[in-house]
């Protein structure tokens, strides 16, 4: 699949130096900089969604007893 992005000059130039400074293409940089802010967002959606479950019931458990509960 091939994505195209419009970005000013001055994006461009940015984004450039980016991916010199970490020595992959311009392309690698920006799909490695999108998916590392679409993993970072996931984490804090799953984040919110435990402490949501959390706030609901607050009990916790051991490991001890977490060890018991999978028999492990």
């Amino acid at each position: 699949m091939v994505v195209s992005i419009r970005m000013t000059d001055e994006e461009k130039k940015l984004a450039d130096a980016y991916a010199r400074l970490n020595g992959v293409s311009l392309s690698e940089a920006i799909k490695n900089a999108y998916f590392q802010k679409i993993e970072e967002e996931y984490d804090i959606a799953l984040a919110d969604m435990a402490m949501k479950d959390y706030q609901k019931n607050p009990k916790t458990y051991s490991l001890k007893e977490l060890m018991e509960e999978l028999g492990l």
